[in-house]
């Protein structure tokens, strides 16, 4: 590099460092400001990055997912990740499932308007092609890989999982919703009013606070019962205490402020003043317990379908993935079962709680 290169460069090294400077010096928002104190945390932009993921196999199961989560077939139970299976697919009624049914199989030939075939139990059979799947071999003959393995009834362990990060993420955004909805109502209420208001909500919460959030859970989705939507009732409900504790200790702060007096001074009704004006300035925190609550739902359901209480079969659940292939794991065989959907959820968990971590950060002004 010759001189005149050298000075260029140093110039542009010094003008860039000149604009990002600049740039700071921008009055922005508060969000935005947020925002950039996010970004710049590595593990947090992470776990904000294995969120989106998870959101996008959850939305695009059906187009993701390499099969019918729901599809068995027996002859492959209890086969190894990147088994390669064999099927012909027959025409059958459609239903609720595949419209076709998968005939497992060692090899064929076909001869005219028939097909020969020697199934996975070396049994020879026909079949006419009027009933195959299709009108072309690429329709009726699937070769497909399973790349996770296969379960006790022989569905698709990877195709269960993804189908599985839909209840997940359901549960985690219904039941963190429900959660929020109470807590802040009650938390606000009690940190605004104080007295009589407060003493009460706070019998309420000590009395919710004195039971094991798992066994409350258990309890209520028992009185509602076993399935889908009583699992986000029963999370939602047994978790909305800790929302409700830090949002009455913001409320104490907050409702000493200037502002605060000056919405009382121009005759604003207490409904105005707290939703309006100091439930917006509680958002940090709230965020953050926000989060922490997604990644505590995801493991209630986990544990409440591993227990036989959660989402029931067929539905895909890794909480019920995991039951299913306990017992493999003193046998030895199948350790697969339990591997990936432990792994799915050790993974959405850490990034939800490294996203929170890094939101907690962010939202500290103390850091700016």
């Amino acid at each position: 590099m010759n001189p005149s290169e050298s000075v260029s460069a140093k110039a542009d090294s010094a003008r860039a460092e000149y604009n990002a400077q600049l740039a700071d010096a921008v009055p922005h928002s508060p969000l935005y400001q947020s925002w950039r104190r996010l970004r710049r945390n590595r593990l947090a932009f992470g776990g904000l990055i294995l969120v989106g993921f998870f959101v996008v196999v959850a939305l695009f199961a059906p187009v993701l997912s390499p099969m019918n989560p729901n599809a068995q077939i027996y002859e492959y139970e209890i086969k190894p990740p990147l088994f390669k299976g064999n099927l012909i697919l027959k025409k059958i009624d459609a239903g609720e499932g595949d419209p076709f049914k998968a005939i497992p199989i060692r090899s064929y030939t076909q001869q005219g308007d028939t097909l020969f075939i020697i199934d996975f139990e070396g049994r020879e059979e026909k079949i006419p092609t009027s009933e195959l799947f299709g009108t072309k071999e690429s329709d009726w003959h699937k070769t497909p890989t399973y790349l996770m393995g296969t379960d006790k009834y022989g569905r698709d362990v990877c195709s269960r999982i993804i189908y599985g990060a839909r209840v997940s993420l359901a549960v985690g955004v219904i039941a963190t919703s429900i959660s929020l909805l109470i807590g802040l109502t009650l938390g606000a209420v009690a940190g605004y009013f104080r007295g009589k208001v407060d003493a009460i909500v706070m019998w309420v919460m000590n009395v919710v606070w004195s039971f094991p959030e798992l066994l409350l859970v258990i309890a209520i989705s028992v009185a509602l019962g076993r399935g889908f939507w009583q699992v986000f009732l029963a999370v939602g409900l047994a978790s909305w205490v800790d929302t409700a504790r830090i949002v009455r200790g913001q409320f104490f702060s907050l409702r000493e402020r200037e502002f605060v007096e000056a919405t009382k001074a121009l005759g604003f009704s207490a409904t105005r003043t707290i939703f309006k004006h100091i439930l917006p300035n509680t958002i940090g925190p709230i965020t953050v317990v926000a989060t922490a609550g997604f990644a505590t739902a995801i493991i209630a359901e986990a544990s409440l379908s591993f227990l036989g209480f959660g989402v029931q079969p067929p539905t895909a659940s890794w909480g019920s993935m995991l039951r299913d292939g306990y017992a493999y794991i003193v046998s030895g065989n199948g350790w697969w079962l339990t591997v990936f959907p432990g792994l799915a959820i050790m993974l959405a968990v850490l990034a939800i709680n490294l996203l929170g971590d890094g939101l907690r950060d962010a939202f500290d002004t103390r850091l700016k």
